[in-house]
């Protein structure tokens, strides 16, 4: 995959986990390795749709694979979860800071009313 700019890169971990089958895919992987076998019988849903599910989220970074002779184990990123949450921390940060500037003007504006009364 080309490298990609951060704007990119967020936006393909986001489209990853908007599907719901593709979030429960990587809580499954997250405590514990799993081959591709082991997380399809988990779904109602084809192992070749489970295979497509695995390969977005290692395109987005957010599972790794390692092969085991025939098979393919997987396991959640490290690095791709901590990407992520770096980016949801920065996120919430910036709305609590828009949340603060408008309680401390509104806490202004009303403190204005209430000296010229």
């Amino acid at each position: 995959m080309p490298s990609q700019g951060p704007a990119q890169d967020v936006d393909v971990v986001l489209r990853a986990i908007a599907e719901p089958r593709r979030r429960a895919i990587l809580t499954l992987v997250s405590p514990t390795e799993m081959s591709a076998g082991e997380i399809a019988q988990q779904f109602d849903v084809t192992r070749a749709a489970v295979s497509q599910h695995l390969q977005v989220l290692k395109e987005a970074r957010l599972v790794t694979e390692r092969r085991e002779g025939t098979r393919r184990l997987y396991r959640a990123s490290e690095t791709g979860l901590t990407e992520l949450r770096a980016f949801l921390e920065a996120l919430w940060r910036q709305r609590m800071e828009v949340a603060r500037d408008i309680v401390e003007d509104t806490g202004r504006e009303d403190g204005g009313v209430a000296a010229a009364s």
